[in-house]
């Protein structure tokens, strides 16, 4: 323990001279005692109570005196909390298979209801990143405090006609979780990245195996939902009028793969997500960091406390209350 104004702390010397004082006061009252009668007639003329009964509630008082003046001191103590720091990066397909119906009311607007349960349960402190892809990968929010700004990055997020560079995504999502920089100087937060996405890849220069090995080697796990059914269906509108329909089954092999390969866990569909698990998983390696707070209300309460207890006892057994 240290304090904030430790020269204050002179004002405890007022306790042993008070204890002086009780000790002086408590003989020269037997010495008057003794004045008008015999000391062994004194406990036949009145009630002596215990030692301890007559002492306690001056003990108790001058604890609590003690106390206050260690207040006046502003004591500070060092406690071990957990470091609320770490980034979240979610990564959404926005390619055309996405907006396959088979997963109510489309795969994306299900991932997308995800993506918002990860969001909402964001511990504090965390930061949140959102990258998107589809025959490319973007940042479509870097990682921030603002919860309203990545929800704004999912609700703008659609699906177009392009392909999907899946493992693409997964190496720039890495990227951004290596880019924040943590209070510590040199030591960057942990990660998590989540794929949220309908499987496959058929766009991109990174191999799935490649995104998974750059991911364990930053020490950031992906974790991936599939989305989808292997019936899925796509609607494609042609210039001549007539409608493609373009079979879009879920390909979960691939999601599963760099989940298993990069220290991650894979869940099929919206109904086996356990956000909780996830960040519980995050919180594990967060790690902790010593905080100096300040005790002066514990102390001034504590020293409340035992004056309170004293007088009460002093009333109660020697009938001082007014």
């Amino acid at each position: 323990m240290s304090f904030f104004a430790p020269v204050l702390l002179v004002f405890l010397l007022v306790v042993p001279v008070a204890v002086a004082g009780y000790v002086w006061l408590d003989r020269r009252r037997d010495e008057r005692a003794a004045a008008w009668a015999a000391p062994a007639l004194l406990p036949n003329m009145a009630d002596r109570p215990s030692p301890w009964r007559r002492h306690l509630p001056v003990a108790l008082l001058l604890a609590g005196v003690a106390l206050l003046l260690v207040g006046f001191a502003r004591p500070t103590a060092t406690m071990t909390v957990k470091r609320q720091e770490a980034t979240v990066v979610l990564v959404l397909d926005v390619s055309g298979s996405m907006a396959a119906r088979d997963s109510l009311p489309t795969r994306l607007a299900a991932a997308k209801a995800v993506a918002l349960k990860y969001v909402d349960a964001l511990p504090g402190g965390y930061r949140m990143s959102v990258v998107t892809f589809s025959d490319h990968a973007a940042v479509s929010a870097s990682p921030t405090h603002d919860l309203t700004a990545v929800r704004a990055a999912i609700a703008k997020a659609k699906a177009g006609p392009q392909g999907t560079a899946l493992a693409d995504a997964v190496a720039k999502a890495v990227d951004v979780g290596r880019s924040v920089k943590g209070a510590q100087e040199g030591k960057r937060p942990p990660a998590v990245i989540v794929v949220l996405s309908d499987g496959g890849q058929t766009e991109g220069r990174v191999t799935p195996q490649q995104a998974a090995a750059r991911a364990k080697k930053a020490g950031i796990p992906v974790s991936a939902v599939s989305f989808g059914t292997p019936d899925g269906v796509v609607l494609q509108s042609l210039q001549s009028g007539f409608t493609e329909r373009i079979q879009v089954p879920v390909q979960p092999g691939v999601l599963q793969s760099i989940a298993r390969a990069s220290g991650g866990r894979f869940s099929q569909g919206a109904a086996s997500v356990d956000v909780k698990r996830a960040y519980g998983d995050l919180g594990s390696r967060v790690g902790n960091k010593h905080k100096t707070v300040e005790v002066t209300a514990a102390a001034a309460g504590g020293g409340i406390v035992f004056m309170l207890s004293g007088a009460l006892l002093s009333g109660l057994w020697f009938r001082r209350f007014p």
